[in-house]
């Protein structure tokens, strides 16, 4: 069949994907190509349509556009040009359905690159060249999915980045994930507050992220369960990659991590886990003690209202269990909140306990360098250990025949994998230190000398956070007694004794322990250290108290930890 001359024409142009049409110059180099050959052919080109993605027919609006331009003139017999013929189809399905379409539109195919005919040698050709160039898109993807592959198995995340991070252009060539700022710092706070049980379900690290204005969530306004739990799951946030898809398991990622591997292991933990004491999404700032104090006829948490009076509403606590004997009853809010106030404003350490509290655990710090070596060699030993396990898991698998088996040890395998690199980060930081025990112990001592005032001052994030701190039990109110004295939690209680005022101490002079060693061993380095204006005035109960919390840290029983976790942060 014989080209067309001095027609109308259309042209058609297309690019793979919005970046190559936003950064490149293909859609204006097949255009000029394209103008190129109509005036070679004295054909007037009328209309030119672009698309920039791939897809089906109903995925391309310039080519539907086109089609009905071509059906509006199908009496003018317009020519549509196209630069090749890949950019019509790279699918010989697609090729031949899009071909249909223009002839039966009317229009008229041609390109500088191909002579489209209706003869069998004609169309034997497009065919070949269609097969050729679905053949190239089907070779690109495979180059382009194994070097993905093998840039990932060099630790480089190739999808797109996750909340939190940002690619950035490497000196060493490609692009690597940053951290994207507010954003990183706010995933962070929200995993390490999960791992150390500040927040105690996903709803509530779920609420603490969508409450910040800077973090992306949906267009409602909401950060998605899907989104949330994404977040709480994937190891890239502890510096670590994996690909079920594409093989590759758990491996040492190359960009800066959030979070270490300890510490997702622990989430991982608690997500597995029943979840403790969960806060409910209906506490606001009314009743902070709601889900905490519980009623002492059944043990169960009272809910909270406002009731109205003739001339005002008034908040109190209710018990609704029901099957209570005190069912529907109430107590007003103020008696409830006032009492817990009173404990709080009771729970303050003694003049100069907080300095020998503080010495104590400064001792305790500095004493655990010496043994930052020991611990090294303990955990380079586990390792060793476990790559034993390993191999001899590895060999039962080569010699089973069960792929029951097989999967259980290959399960064993991937889980000794995991101890492993939690045992090498573990080794890397062993011995360093972030930061000083100033730096470090600084707000949670200022709290322990005074909870009253983050109560008092805080937010409701920060009065939940102190009922958590200074609380090892719920607390309790009693019909008749009031609010009964709560068991505190380990810091506190270990200082209790020195919570009573009116309590009569023994004098330091002449005083003797019934403990020879103890004594022995802090006299000097706790008493001595004591500023001299406050040695005469400290009794034998900051003595013993210092005592107490050696031997609590000593026992293990009091995890210096606790002192360091996130809940502290304003």
């Amino acid at each position: 069949m014989c080209r067309k001359t001095n027609q109308k024409a259309v042209i058609y142009c297309r690019v793979s994907t919005k970046k190559q049409a936003r950064e490149g110059n293909g859609l204006e180099s097949q255009e000029t190509r394209c103008r190129e050959y109509a005036k070679y052919r004295g054909h007037e080109v009328v209309r030119v349509f672009s698309d920039d993605m791939s897809g089906s027919l109903l995925g391309r609006p310039g080519m539907l556009e086109m089609l009905a331009f071509l059906r509006k003139h199908r009496r003018d017999g317009v020519v549509v040009i196209i630069d090749d013929i890949s950019r019509l189809a790279r699918g010989i399905e697609a090729h031949l359905k899009l071909r249909a379409e223009i002839s039966g539109s009317g229009g008229f195919l041609e390109s500088p690159s191909i002579e489209f005919g209706t003869d069998s040698d004609s169309q034997l050709v497009e065919h070949l060249l269609a097969s050729v160039a679905q053949h190239q898109r089907s070779k690109n993807g495979e180059q382009a999915k194994n070097r993905m592959r093998a840039r990932m198995m060099n630790g480089y995340w190739v999808h797109n980045a996750p909340l939190g991070y940002r690619y950035q252009k490497s000196s060493s060539g490609g692009s690597v994930l940053v951290r994207d700022e507010p954003i990183a710092s706010i995933i962070a706070e929200g995993l390490e507050g999960y791992a150390s049980g500040r927040f105690t379900t996903r709803a509530e690290v779920k609420r603490f992220l969508e409450a910040h204005p800077g973090f992306p969530v949906c267009r409602h306004g909401f950060l998605t369960n899907e989104q949330a739990h994404r977040i709480l799951t994937r190891p890239i946030y502890a510096g670590y990659i994996e690909s079920e898809v594409w093989g590759i398991s758990l491996r040492k990622a190359q960009h800066e991590p959030l979070i270490s591997l300890e510490t997702f292991q622990r989430i991982q933990e608690r997500l597995n886990g029943k979840p403790f004491a969960p806060v409910r999404a209906d506490i606001n700032e009314d009743f902070p003690l709601r889900g905490v104090v519980t009623c002492g006829e059944c043990n169960h948490p009272l809910t909270a209202n406002w009731s109205k009076g003739r001339n005002s509403a008034y908040p109190y606590y209710v018990c609704r269990h029901r099957g209570c004997g005190k069912f529907g009853k109430s107590v007003a809010r103020a008696r409830v909140e006032g009492a817990f106030e009173g404990i709080l404003r009771k729970a303050v350490p003694g003049e100069g306990v907080m300095d020998i509290f503080t010495r104590v655990f400064r001792k305790h710090w500095e004493s655990g360098q010496s043994k930052f070596r020991e611990m090294r060699s303990t955990m380079k030993l586990q390792t060793v250990a476990i790559e034993k396990k390993i191999t001899q898991m590895l060999d039962r698998i080569v010699e089973a025949d069960s792929p029951t088996v097989i999967s259980a040890y290959e399960r064993k395998v991937d889980e000794l994998e995991r101890q492993k690199l939690v045992l090498a980060e573990k080794t890397a930081r062993c011995g360093t230190m972030v930061k000083g025990f100033d730096e470090s112990f600084r707000t949670a001592l200022e709290f322990i000398a005074n909870p009253w005032n983050l109560w008092e001052n805080g937010s409701l994030n920060d009065k939940r956070i102190v009922l958590k701190l200074t609380l090892a039990t719920h607390l309790q109110y009693d019909w008749k007694e009031g609010v009964r004295t709560p068991e505190l939690s380990l810091p506190f209680k270990v200082l209790e004794d020195d919570f009573d005022r009116e309590k009569v101490m023994a004098e330091t002079e002449g005083f003797e322990p019934s403990v020879q060693f103890p004594v022995r061993r802090f006299s000097k380095a706790l008493v001595s250290a004591t500023h001299p204006r406050l040695r005469p005035r400290l009794a034998g109960g900051a003595i013993a108290t210092a005592l107490r919390l050696d031997n609590a840290l000593s026992c293990g029983k009091f995890d210096s930890g606790w002192l360091k976790t996130d809940s502290l942060r304003r």
